[in-house]
């Protein structure tokens, strides 16, 4: 999750000056880009269920997907629905998560979250961004997650690769997550904002990295509004 860390600004630090908006047309030939290069974009997280796909976001806050998958495997096999969460108890489930940061705390974000599972949504995972938000642990980020890549809703989860990404290319600049939230779903095409989320944060994660980013390998490279590219 995003909550609490320190962001950059919309800007880069050599370059002091608030980013343009991305123009519609180069907008939608940057996502065509993206879709070309990468037709079915998915998450990294592995998971079988929504719910499983819950527990996995849970645990990735300011974690890994690799440390996540790492102990979504295990775990996955003992206890992989609210029920088995729940008859699996607090203190064996945080021996398969205590390698991921701050386990104590989503242990008992997700056993909280198995129960209330349980007791009001006949164990489903809802479907509704408030009903998500509800839960202990789910915040705007983890839900919107959840609502696209589970259940296939046209959101865009804000991390800090989207965020940057958003930023630097001028697709939509904002200040704070939710500014580049409203932002994208306003700039991306309706036909690509089912994926967009996943070619942003895959293009943020192994392209357009904080630091040193690939520019010379990138598929958007004139489309970008990055002032400080680093030339091939």
């Amino acid at each position: 999750m995003i909550s609490g860390l320190k962001l950059p600004p919309p800007y880069n630090v050599q370059d002091k000056r608030p980013r343009r908006a991305m123009q519609a047309a180069k907008r939608r030939e940057m996502f065509d880009r993206l879709k070309r290069h990468n037709p079915h974009p998915a998450t990294e997280l592995k998971y079988k269920t929504p719910y499983e796909l819950l527990v996995a976001v849970t645990l990735s806050a300011q974690a890994t997907d690799v440390s996540v998958n790492k102990a979504t495997r295990e775990l996955f096999k003992v206890a992989n629905t609210p029920n088995k969460i729940a008859d699996l108890g607090l203190r064996k489930l945080k021996t398969y998560i205590k390698t991921i940061g701050l386990y104590n705390t989503k242990a008992a974000n997700i056993m909280k979250t198995a129960k209330i599972l349980l007791r009001e949504h006949n164990s489903k995972v809802p479907r509704t961004r408030a009903e998500l938000e509800a839960l202990p642990g789910v915040g705007r980020k983890t839900a919107n997650v959840v609502l696209n890549t589970a259940f296939g809703e046209p959101t865009i989860a804000v991390d800090t690769h989207i965020f940057r990404v958003s930023n630097r290319t001028g697709l939509a600049p904002g200040k704070t997550p939710l500014a580049v939230e409203k932002k994208l779903l306003k700039a991306v095409p309706d036909e690509y904002k089912k994926d967009a989320h996943h070619w942003l944060i895959l293009h943020g994660r192994y392209t357009c990295t904080a630091r040193n980013p690939r520019c010379p390998e990138c598929v958007i490279y004139d489309l970008c509004a990055y002032r400080a590219k680093v030339k091939s």
